[in-house]
């Protein structure tokens, strides 16, 4: 029995790695915004020794976050390996905005830190305790994980496993000893490396005996070479505009809320989908920033990347990404939001029949057998087509608490990906709906501008979709003013 221990990083994850670059570093974040007065000091501040405790206490409860990565010798393919100097306090960060703690300061911080990249020398994660948010009445969590351990939709990870339904505290107990198990060395890694590529007729012949046990087999691998055809029929590039470029360094960070409801009146009203609502309102904000650019959208191919999860119940509560994605043209020639949303509505329909996920997971996939080399070029081939990304996740609709401090608001942070100066993302939680947006100020230097018109767009879209069809009430139509 070998006396080492490590886990592969699937092919999907370890693309994350290799499309990460000094310029584009591939974490996901989140901004968690909690009411202070429960963890208050008697000076004012926080006790950030109680939240310290928290974390230590759960992260027996997800392992890979006291992991970080080794890579196979004469490859680009890396494993998780325990870390033996794992230190709580290299991951956790306690920081302070300076008075009055508003949200121009609260944006410039969390973009400040999200533009760095996290080190890959340690486990692939940071989370920063940030006090002073509106005069000291709240404190947030600035949340940083790698894409490679986490798809956002998943349901694990640090955040996840602190907050609680009960605003009660949990009382301590025992905490179990990290004992780090023994990494392989590089000759164990390339010899198990070379046994596994060793192993790669008699694993494909012992899928083919397991697909002919598929029922309806022949159906199925007509949906994947439809979904296949489907994606290759994309093309490999689209068209430029003022939001693509090269990416640099530095990065932008806003948001607003709007209630859930409101856009679940535009769903009903319309007989579509949530999403689909977004994705129509993305449309009429770009639409609008291009003019404002004085770019004329009229025969632009404007393509968004719109993550959907292929996790199956059994697999939610793990670490490690099952997401793949929705390429979808936005029909930013039409200047009608109810034309717009009738176009989105029969362009996801038909991204559902075709499968189209289907067809990057699969690639993803057969991409666990291909050299590294050839990986890295295909992944950012799949990040290729595509000017900006929109990620819709659903949340908790109950309020959360951590150690008995009400968490009031969820932002979160998509990366940028190559070429791309603007990632949109969403989230739902306890009747509201939070949009972030992150970008880079040199491709995008008036993303204020954007966000009004993204703020805009959703509401021209209420007033047409919902108010003129009964919906809803004209006074529940708008969303609020930005906060």
């Amino acid at each position: 029995m070998a006396r080492y221990n490590y886990d592969r990083l699937s092919a999907q994850d370890n693309s994350f790695l290799l499309m990460e670059t000094r310029n584009l570093p591939m974490h996901v974040g989140s901004l968690l915004v909690f009411e202070s007065d429960p963890l208050q000091t008697p000076d004012g501040g926080i006790d950030f020794a109680g939240i310290r405790d928290a974390i230590d206490a759960v992260l027996h409860r997800i392992p890979r976050y006291r992991q970080k990565l080794h890579w196979i010798p004469f490859d680009q393919h890396a494993v998780w390996v325990d870390d033996p100097r794992f230190s709580l306090d290299f991951h956790l960060r306690h920081t302070a905005l300076p008075r009055p703690g508003g949200k121009e300061q609260l944006k410039a911080l969390a973009a400040r830190i999200m533009a760095q990249p996290l080190d890959r020398n340690r486990p692939l994660w940071e989370t920063w305790v940030v006090e002073g948010i509106d005069g000291g009445a709240c404190f947030g969590f600035l949340c940083k994980v790698h894409h490679c351990m986490i798809d956002g939709v998943s349901g694990v990870d640090l955040s996840h496993i602190l907050l609680s339904p009960s605003a009660e505290v949990p009382p301590a107990s025992p905490l179990p000893e990290f004992i780090p198990r023994p990494a392989p060395t590089r000759v164990q890694l390339m010899r198990d490396e070379t046994l596994r590529r060793l192993s790669m007729p008699t694993r494909v012949i012992e899928g083919i005996q397991t697909l002919r046990k598929v029922p309806n087999l022949k159906e199925e691998v007509g949906i994947r070479v439809q979904a296949l055809t489907h994606l290759a029929g994309m093309g490999t590039s689209t068209d430029a505009t003022p939001l693509n470029g090269k990416v640099g360094p530095h990065r932008g960070f806003d948001w607003f809320d709007v209630p859930l409801e409101y856009l679940k009146a535009i769903r009903r009203a319309s007989s579509c989908s949530i999403n689909d609502v977004v994705l129509t309102t993305v449309t009429g904000a770009v639409r609008e920033y291009l003019l404002h650019r004085g770019v004329d959208p009229q025969h632009l191919d404007f393509r968004v990347s719109a993550p959907v999860s292929t996790r199956s119940d059994e697999e939610r509560g793990k670490l490690g990404n099952r997401v793949s994605s929705w390429i979808v043209p936005l029909p930013i020639e039409e200047d009608d939001p109810r034309r717009q949303l009738e176009r989105i509505t029969g362009q996801t329909r038909e991204l559902k029949e075709t499968r189209q996920a289907l067809g990057v997971e699969l690639m993803l996939g057969i991409a666990e057998w291909t050299p590294s080399s050839l990986l890295s070029l295909g992944a950012q081939a799949i990040s290729g087509p595509v000017n900006t990304i929109v990620t819709n996740v659903p949340g908790p609709q109950i309020p959360l608490y951590m150690r008995g401090a009400r968490l009031k608001s969820i932002y979160p942070q998509a990366p940028l990906l190559d070429g791309m100066g603007l990632a949109i993302g969403l989230i739902s939680y306890d009747g509201k709906v939070s949009w972030g947006i992150i970008s880079d100020p040199d491709l995008v230097p008036d993303a204020d501008v954007f966000v009004e018109m993204l703020q805009a767009s959703l509401a021209r879209l209420g007033d047409v979709e919902a108010v003129t069809r009964g919906g809803v009430e004209e006074s529940e139509a708008r969303p609020p003013a930005l906060h």
